[in-house]
């Protein structure tokens, strides 16, 4: 078992190895004193591997994501073996793979993210003549983000992108790794640094990648070609998100290439100096965007923050927005304002977009298929909202329309109150498949057959306190109290003497059992198995419902900043020509804010309703 540790150990030698064991997951050795001091657990020792002992410790497996999110703010990675042999069919411990690997910046669990912010990976790529390449992605989102800049730019762009992790080729040259750990000494890099072997950081790999991603033969209509630094950071992002989710990234599907000139440059003092997102002190509020965050959803949310960091220059994505808002605020008073039926829609409404992530790297648990199934109820009924003449709105409720047979799979594949986990069962819905009815029912008769056979055993023998039962350790018995051994048949079986008893076995109840205990070791193979193939058949509902989530997202997010507007009487900009910013009795909008709370109570909204 140790040799089995040791070889994937071997495999992720600076990442805490989480080896499972029964009900827990044990840490050997450096990790386990790394752990033990971390997670505050208890350090043992148990036998001797090499003539030394073998220091270990333990967590829970029902508890793991307790201590991986505690373990993820600390900066550090986890890598999570599992059994995926069958244990009756090892000889010796059974096989264990490393089935995926968590780090800061590649996370896709709900318990692990915050609703209103992304968990970003970035690469870093030190090209020649004083050039880097960079890309970053969130694996929830699956649209890779290009840009070329100087050696200087990079904390300007490491503060606007706020990467979660950051990982960086180790043939850098001494100079540029220590811009970075400047970087993160002047608090612009607060994230950890992660070493990529310099291979990786290969532009014809990286461009390779994207194409097949996009499922194009050139990168020209993404404006994407000729990068090829950004290709290069590319290849080893890439590489480093399919390496911690095991799999390839088959949700990727867009490219989106950002330069300096095309966005409205906030370095890292101004974005900390105008408090955007974090007061000064590193808190979430008092912020522009808690002010004007009234989002129902986290994917609205997070693309409000979005907006917020990464104002363009051109004035064409402005101009939408503003049309957008101006139809929703409406004429309508009360709850017949667009904007307010659109909210109590959008109410309760699922993350659509990491749930569609998680339905591609094949990672979705049943409650989520349960809340996207609604969610896209919901969407239909969205959809038919009535159109404005506005183009950008009216794209955006087409987005809004379900794959088609996607609504209809998950109501008829999964309980409405499934179990937490698919190897719990409990999962799949009762009629959509027969042969899984069918192994359900074995189970479910056996009180039944019990209660029958217990009856007539009494009968037959004439022991008046005869019972029938089952326990997990000695399955079905027939028990029989000291004092009426005399009258035990001679088709009894003993399988288990006690103090006052002895436990019985005949072979009707033999046959019984085979046939019970098969049915549900058969009944949770069939679960497992079908729902591999309802993911199969989800697998090609994921661009559309990508495109949904963007669209549930943006409707949200103008939804919100249409209801601020009217709470806090804000009228839309008009742009010119020249260059000028002209502001009639205008006022800080969270100093404001923030008066109006201290003179008489809260007026908007802190937090997403």
């Amino acid at each position: 078992m140790m040799a089995q540790y040791l070889a994937l150990k071997a495999d992720h030698p600076d990442t805490l190895l989480f080896y499972r064991m029964g009900d827990f997951y044990e840490v050997f050795y450096e990790d386990a004193q790394k752990a033990a001091r971390l997670l505050d657990i208890t350090l043992t020792q148990r036998g001797q591997s090499a003539g030394q002992p073998v220091t270990m410790a333990g967590v829970p497996f029902h508890a793991l994501e307790n201590y991986l999110g505690r373990l993820i703010k600390m900066g550090e990675s986890v890598a999570i073996a599992e059994q995926v042999g069958e244990v009756g069919a090892a000889k010796g411990p059974v096989e264990r793979k490393v089935v995926r690997v968590v780090t800061p910046g590649t996370l896709t669990d709900s318990e692990l993210l915050s609703d209103k912010n992304e968990s970003i990976l970035l690469s870093v790529h030190q090209g020649p003549r004083a050039k880097a390449g960079l890309a970053w992605l969130s694996v929830t989102q699956g649209v890779v983000h290009l840009s070329e800049c100087t050696h200087d730019e990079v904390g300007n762009w490491i503060a606007r992108i706020a990467p979660s992790e950051v990982i960086y080729s180790a043939g850098v040259t001494q100079r540029f790794e220590e811009q970075l750990v400047e970087l993160r000494h002047g608090g612009v890099l607060t994230c950890p640094l992660s070493l990529r072997p310099d291979w990786q950081f290969d532009a014809a790999l990286g461009e390779r990648k994207l194409l097949e991603h996009l499922g194009a033969a050139s990168l020209q209509a993404w404006h994407a070609e000729g990068l090829q630094h950004a290709h290069a950071a590319c290849a080893a992002l890439l590489t480093y998100a399919e390496h911690t989710q095991g799999r390839a990234l088959t949700h990727v599907h867009g490219v989106r290439v950002q330069r300096n000139n095309e966005l409205i440059n906030l370095p890292a003092t101004t974005r900390r100096n105008l408090e955007l997102t974090r007061t000064l002190r590193g808190e979430e509020a008092p912020t522009l965007f808690s002010l004007l965050d009234t989002c129902m959803t986290g994917m609205g949310s997070r693309l409000l923050k979005t907006w917020l960091l990464e104002p363009a220059r051109e004035r064409t994505a402005a101009r939408e927005r503003l049309a957008a808002i101006g139809v929703l605020r409406g004429a309508g008073s009360g709850s017949n304002s667009p904007w307010q039926m659109l909210r109590a829609e959008l109410k309760g409404v699922s993350d659509v977009e990491r749930i569609t992530a998680r339905i591609a790297l094949r990672q979705v648990r049943p409650r989520e298929l349960v809340g996207l199934g609604n969610t896209l109820e919901k969407s239909h009924l969205l959809s038919q909202f009535p159109r404005a003449p506005e183009p950008f709105l009216a794209q955006l409720f087409d987005d809004l329309v379900p794959p088609a047979d996607c609504t209809q799979l998950l109501r008829s594949a999964i309980m409405e109150e499934p179990a937490a986990l698919v190897r719990d069962g409990g999962v799949i819905a009762t009629g959509f498949d027969a042969e899984l009815d069918e192994l359900r029912g074995i189970q479910n008769n056996c009180d039944s057959f019990l209660l029958e056979l217990e009856t007539q055993e009494k009968q037959r023998t004439g022991i008046p306190n005869l019972r029938v039962q089952f326990n997990k350790v000695h399955g079905f018995y027939i028990e029989v109290t000291t004092s009426y051994l005399d009258r035990v048949p001679d088709n009894y079986r003993r399988r288990q003497t006690l103090k006052n008893a002895e436990r019985f076995i005949t072979p009707e109840l033999k046959t019984f059992e085979d046939k019970a205990l098969s049915a549900q070791e058969r009944g949770l193979a069939r679960e497992k198995f079908l729902y591999e193939q309802i993911l199969d058949q989800l697998q090609s509902h994921v661009p559309a419902l990508t495109r949904l989530a963007g669209a549930l997202a943006t409707i949200d997010a103008l939804c919100a900043l249409a209801e601020r507007s009217l709470t806090l009487d804000w009228c839309a900009p008009q742009f010119v020509n020249e260059p000028c910013i002209d502001i009639d009795a205008g006022r800080h909008p969270v100093v404001e804010a923030r008066l109006a709370e201290t003179s008489s109570g809260p007026s908007f909204p802190t937090t997403r309703a």
